[in-house]
């Protein structure tokens, strides 16, 4: 069963995000907190917890797209093949309630990518797990909870996303209520947008 561990907004201890990152370095599988919904997430070079997840959601890596945290603009080039006209945007937007499409570079695990030419980027507006993401020194793997037919407390209540998904996951990062509508998705394609899903990020800028 998963440990339930509190998060708050601002001043987490030192030896609570140390536990939070070394359980990732070791294949850990999370629930946590950003700035819209709560997600799902692991070390994006873990083969293991990205398949632990894949299992969760009922999905093959294969056919799905995955999107990571990355902790600021700088590392984001890591990972993605940033033009000037994407980093002038990045930088307006993020952090935000936005997932931004963008060529992957070689440095995306495979598993990731799979033939697929593009990753979605984020840098939530939400200090503590960009503070994990720091720490862990690699971009954290971010996706949706199962979607099923439930109740919205099912989805945004801390203690009810443990009885429900406690049995799957290592670790529960209790954040308080959550949010129900998901990053808005803008990819990004020489100098033009598309807008892929409108969320909670305002999209009147990219039509």
């Amino acid at each position: 069963m998963a440990e339930l561990i509190r998060l708050y907004d601002k001043n987490n201890s030192q030896s609570t995000l140390d536990e939070i990152v070394k359980a990732l370095e070791k294949d850990a599988v999370i629930i946590y907190k950003t700035d819209t919904m709560y997600a799902l997430g692991c070390h994006i070079n873990s083969t293991k917890a990205v398949n632990r997840i894949c299992e969760i959601k009922g999905i093959q890596a294969s056919k799905n797209r995955f999107s990571f945290i990355c902790a600021d603009l700088s590392s984001i080039a890591n990972y993605a093949k940033v033009s000037d006209f994407a980093f002038k945007t990045l930088k307006r937007y993020l952090p935000g309630a936005y997932t931004f499409v963008l060529p992957a570079s070689s440095k995306v695990p495979s598993i990731l990518v799979q033939g697929k030419k593009t990753v979605g980027i984020r840098i939530p507006d939400y200090h503590p797990i960009l503070s994990i993401v720091e720490l862990l020194g690699s971009p954290l793997l971010t996706t949706s909870l199962p979607q099923e037919d439930l109740d919205l407390e099912d989805y945004t209540d801390p203690s009810l996303i443990f009885d429900r998904l406690g049995h799957a996951v290592d670790l529960i990062l209790d954040g308080g209520v959550g949010g129900y509508t998901p990053s808005s998705v803008i990819e990004i394609m020489e100098n033009e947008f598309e807008i892929i899903r409108e969320g909670i990020g305002d999209c009147s800028d990219f039509n």
